[in-house]
């Protein structure tokens, strides 16, 4: 074989396939990088934990607390809905909100999201005048959209985990919403804890921005 083709051949570089694979890599990483950007912008000084609130004066912050619904298993809340509804009742304790919607899948009835979390609420001690259900709350769009719409809710604080809350914020805020958040603990374990904070970049918060833009 001649040398110089040997040479030729040998540095050729990457072919089709390494090049498309490459820019699928590309255009990923810009969408990921986009939707960060857009979620930490609607976001930046909107994230309290609960001792930052409870030091505020109560002007200054919502009376109304949107908690966000995730999974409940045959009528008992889950890690993160603990975690959630742990947090509203510290709020509403120390009269910083007045009033609870609790939004999630409520297709299961009695043993849907928001059922399940006004019956720890109301089992703590918090009085059922101060709670209403949300039962179409699929998504985390449509739980401000209808805070907005089918509630009257003009100014929340979200209550919910803190992988989570930028988004929530972003896409509120991208309804008309003001919204602010306060995160929320969890007794996870921690691979379930770092799975979530990965599926929020990589997935959810690029949907999140096509919902922002498209309305879908």
């Amino acid at each position: 074989m001649n040398p110089r083709r040997r040479r030729t051949s040998r540095h050729r570089g990457i072919g089709l396939p390494g090049r498309l694979l490459l820019g699928v890599i590309v255009v990923v990483e810009l969408i990921v990088t986009v939707a960060a950007t857009w979620v930490y912008v609607e976001s930046v000084g909107r994230e309290f934990e609960v001792a930052d609130v409870t030091a505020t004066s109560p002007a200054d912050f919502p009376d109304t607390a949107l908690v966000l619904g995730a999974l409940v298993t045959d009528g008992r809340p889950g890690d993160y809905v603990r975690g959630r509804l742990d947090t509203v009742e510290q709020l509403y304790r120390t009269g910083r909100i007045t009033r609870i919607i609790n939004s999630g899948n409520g297709s299961a009835g009695d043993l849907g999201e928001p059922s399940v979390m006004r019956s720890v609420l109301e089992a703590d001690g918090v009085p059922a005048r101060a709670i209403v259900d949300d039962d179409e709350g699929f998504d985390t769009a449509l739980s401000c959209r209808r805070a907005r719409d089918e509630f009257g809710a003009r100014r929340v604080v979200i209550v919910t985990q803190d992988f989570h809350l930028a988004r929530a914020i972003a896409l509120c805020r991208d309804v008309g919403v003001d919204a602010v958040g306060v995160s929320a603990e969890c007794e996870c374990p921690t691979l379930t804890y770092l799975r979530n904070h990965v599926r929020e970049a990589l997935l959810a918060r690029p949907r999140a921005l096509l919902t922002a833009l498209t309305g879908i």
